[in-house]
């Protein structure tokens, strides 16, 4: 039976496919965390509550497992490639890591922020439009990032990572979620 990474369309046999999937999640948490963005000044709703502490706790559990899915297994594997189709993806590479360091230095910024909301109810205003203006950099940050990876560099990677290499990423993957 396969490990689950929550709702997904992908098993494990589908590494890129699987990682596509994760950047669903991503989308969907981070829209919670746009919507609560809208809200944070004032006294949460528990619904509001539930969204922002699931999507804290996605962004601080899996999301760095999703990163080193790429950073640690994909990536590399695609820099060993010899083949024409592959220098446009290698190309995106490096601004992809980039953005996955600036986007952990949000994400860290929107935890701590967001914590102190659950805790407090809400926050001040300079500390919810901090949290506004990171979680909008972070929406502009995911917005490219994952239309890079879903149309350039996983449908690469999917046509022209061996068998072997593919089955070395996913149990890479399931390791990190053991």
């Amino acid at each position: 039976m396969p490990v689950q990474i929550g709702a997904k369309a992908h098993s494990f046999s589908e590494p890129t496919g699987l990682l596509s999937d994760c950047h669903r999640r991503i989308e969907m948490f981070l829209g919670s965390l746009q919507h609560v963005s809208q809200l944070i000044d004032n006294q949460l709703a528990d619904d509001a509550r539930t969204a922002l502490n699931s999507a804290l706790r996605y962004f601080r559990e899996a999301a760095p497992k999703h990163t080193a899915d790429e950073e640690q297994s994909l990536f590399p594997r695609l820099r060993q490639l010899q083949h024409p189709d592959v220098k446009a993806a290698i190309g995106a590479l490096e601004p992809l890591e980039q953005e996955h360091h600036r986007a952990d230095s949000l994400h860290a910024e929107v935890d701590k922020l967001g914590q102190r909301c659950l805790a407090q109810g809400g926050l001040p205003k300079s500390q919810a439009d901090r949290f506004r203006q990171a979680v909008t950099e972070l929406a502009s940050i995911y917005k490219e990032h994952i239309r890079i990876e879903d149309e350039v560099v996983f449908p690469v990677a999917g046509r022209l990572l061996s068998n072997a290499d593919k089955a070395a990423i996913a149990t890479e993957m399931a390791s990190r979620r053991a």
